[in-house]
């Protein structure tokens, strides 16, 4: 009788644990956090990192420097290219590319680097794109090709704010809000603040609503998202993208409490909805230093982390930013 017993009571627990899926006993006995940010969409997986340094293709030659890419031809609307420029006794490189003009920095063995940048709201087709190298005798030459400029792939999302917030729906709050912080980015710093680490995350937590999408605000303002949503609650320690300067901060109607860090060579990222600013105007700052923690101020549905960057004057995708590879 009592062996029958061990027997029954073995196969009943057998029996509980192939009912268990596999993994299920490591599953978080907490349900996952509130969605809080704008309208998100599916969160790419793993986070995105810094891809592996890639081909090189040569675009254009002459007898003293080479002019090379990191891409082959296209750039899609809101995205950013590297270039490189190779020679012997070379004192400066700068390029001209979509009313923009554009200073390399220098690296190891005679390396030149610069980024092309492309308006979320780019028109589409060949570009003319001109680069001059200045030797160190003073002389120069200079290295012609085109750029195509493609679609980029851009959503659509209807997002409803809070009637309390009804006033932040004013077109024109927008727009000077946009000028006054443009009239910052299109400074252009000839000192590169980032490191060999290039850019990381703001908040190690996944992404939601994407850059460049269409929105709808309560069916009526129409605007573009200038940046990526990452997923937060209040409270939430901001880190710096990488080392730079603060360009700017303050209160914004639209980001809330913000910071703007200048990471030089036209580099910059933006920091919205804080609710508490850690860093001053001028501040020099590291890469994963606390520049604010998160928060729900400015036009937000509730706690809402807003990440943005801005290349040469435009804002760009700052997470297809994070993941290029840079010298």
């Amino acid at each position: 009788m009592k062996t029958r017993l061990i027997i029954f009571c073995t196969f009943v627990l057998l029996g509980i644990l192939l009912a268990v899926p596999i993994g299920a006993q490591d599953s978080p006995t907490e349900p996952p956090p509130e969605e809080s940010g704008l309208d998100p969409v599916t969160t790419p997986a793993p986070l995105p990192t810094r891809e592996p340094r890639p081909a090189v293709f040569a675009v254009t030659n002459d007898d003293r420097a080479g002019l090379q890419t990191f891409f082959i031809g296209t750039v899609p609307q809101g995205e950013t290219r590297l270039l490189r420029v190779v020679g012997n006794d070379i004192e400066s490189v700068r390029a001209s590319w979509l009313n923009e003009e554009i200073a390399f920095w220098p690296a190891e063995d005679n390396n030149f680097y610069g980024l092309l940048a492309a308006a979320m709201e780019a028109p589409t087709g060949s570009t003319p794109l001109s680069v001059v190298v200045t030797y160190t005798d003073s002389t120069q030459s200079i290295l012609a090709t085109t750029l195509d400029i493609v679609n980029g792939a851009f959503i659509v999302q209807n997002v409803n704010i809070p009637a309390t917030k009804g006033y932040l729906l004013d077109a024109s709050v927008e727009r000077s809000e946009l000028a006054r912080l443009e009239s910052v980015v299109h400074q252009f710093t000839l000192e590169r603040m980032w490191d060999a680490d290039g850019f990381q995350l703001p908040i190690l937590n996944a992404l939601t609503s994407p850059f460049g999408a269409f929105r709808v605000f309560n069916g009526t303002l129409s605007t573009r998202h200038t940046g990526a949503d990452i997923r937060t609650t209040l409270g939430i320690p901001v880190q710096a993208m990488a080392g730079g300067r603060v360009a700017y901060t303050g209160l914004l109607p639209i980001r809330g409490n913000y910071v703007l860090i200048d990471h030089g060579y036209g580099v910059y990222s933006g920091y919205a909805h804080c609710t508490e600013v850690l860093v001053d105007y001028g501040d020099l700052v590291e890469r994963g230093q606390i520049v604010c923690m998160s928060g729900d101020t400015g036009r937000t549905q509730g706690p809402h982390f807003h990440w943005e960057t801005a290349v040469n004057g435009v804002w760009v995708n700052p997470v297809q930013l994070l993941q290029m590879w840079m010298p």
